[in-house]
C-alpha cells in the first residue's frame, strides 16, 4: 500500500473541505477502495473517512419515495423494516450482496461511487429511476453511470443520498459467481404507472437497460412475456464464467424470476 494522509471528519461540510487541495478518496466501506490500495491497483495522497459523519446515515419514507442515506450499510437496508415495506424487492437485493462481512461494512454510497460492473445497486438504481444527492448536485440515476467503473461525480462531489421512488412491484434476480457473489447477470426489474423499466448489471461495462423487455412487460407483465424475448449478445461481457450468449440467455432467464417474484408480492 502506497503511503497517504488520512482525516475522518465528523460532518459534511468537514468532509467535502477535507477533499480539497489533494489527490483525495472518499472512504466509505472500503471493501472496494482498501482492497485495491493494498494490492497497489489504486493509490491516494489523502484519504477521508466517512464513517464519523452520521448525516449521511438514516433511512425515510413517504408516501411515494424511501430515501437511504449515502453511508448505510447493505445489511441495514436488507433489515431495515421502512424499506422492506416500501420496496420489498430493494431489501431483498441488498440481502444478497456478497457475504456477511460485506454486507456489515459496505454502503450503498460506496458502491455508487465504485461503480463496480457487476455490483447489485446500479441495477436498483436505475431499474426503479432513484435520484442521487450529492454535495454539488441532483443526479438522475440514468445519467450517473458512464462506464467502467466511472460515473458522473467530479472531484470532491460527496453522495448524500438516494431517493428511490416506490413502483407498483419490483424484484431482483441475480445469477452469481459463487465465490465472490458478484452478478454474472443480475436484472432488476421494477413496475411503475408508467410503464416497466428493467436494469441489467454484470452483463456490460456499466448497467443498462433492455428496451425489448421493457416494451414486452409494459404490455403483459409475466414471466412469459419476458420469456418470449430474445436479446442479441452484441457488446455483452464474455469471460472465463461465461460467453457473451449466455449471458444474453440469463438477461431473459432473470427478468423472467424477477417478474415471478414481483408478481408474487
Amino acid at each position: 500500500m502506497y503511503a497517504f494522509e488520512y482525516q475522518r471528519p465528523d460532518t459534511i461540510e468537514a468532509a467535502t473541505l477535507a477533499a480539497q487541495g489533494a489527490e483525495a478518496r472518499f472512504l466509505a466501506g472500503g471493501q472496494s477502495l482498501v482492497q485495491a490500495m493494498k494490492l497497489r491497483l489504486s493509490s491516494a495522497e489523502r484519504l477521508v473517512d466517512l464513517a464519523g459523519v452520521t448525516a449521511l446515515r438514516g433511512i425515510s419514507a413517504s408516501a411515494t419515495e424511501v430515501t437511504i442515506g449515502a453511508m448505510v450499510r447493505h445489511a441495514e437496508v436488507a433489515a431495515s423494516a421502512t424499506v422492506r415495506q416500501a420496496i420489498p424487492g430493494l431489501a431483498e437485493l441488498a440481502a444478497g450482496i456478497g457475504d456477511a462481512m460485506v454486507r456489515n461494512l459496505g454502503t450503498l454510497g460506496g458502491s455508487l461511487a465504485t461503480a463496480d460492473p457487476a455490483a447489485c445497486y446500479p441495477a436498483a438504481l436505475v431499474a426503479l429511476g432513484a435520484r442521487v444527492k450529492t454535495t454539488q448536485r441532483e443526479i438522475a440515476a440514468d445519467d450517473f453511470f458512464t462506464g467502467l467503473y466511472e460515473t458522473v461525480l467530479r472531484a470532491g462531489e460527496l453522495i448524500v443520498s438516494v431517493t428511490f421512488p416506490i413502483p407498483l412491484k419490483a424484484a431482483y434476480a441475480k445469477y452469481k459467481q459463487p465465490a465472490s457473489r458478484f452478478a454474472m447477470v443480475g436484472v432488476m426489474v421494477s413496475q411503475t404507472a408508467a410503464g416497466v423499466r428493467v436494469a441489467v448489471t454484470g452483463a456490460r461495462s456499466a448497467v443498462f437497460r433492455v428496451p425489448e423487455l421493457e416494451q414486452a412487460l409494459s404490455a403483459d407483465f409475466s414471466a412469459a412475456a419476458a420469456s418470449s424475448v430474445t436479446l442479441p449478445a452484441d457488446d455483452l461481457n464474455a469471460d472465463i464464467h461465461c460467453s457473451a450468449q449466455y449471458r444474453a440467455a440469463m438477461i431473459v432467464v432473470m427478468t423472467a424470476r424477477a417478474v415471478t417474484a414481483a408478481q408474487a408480492r
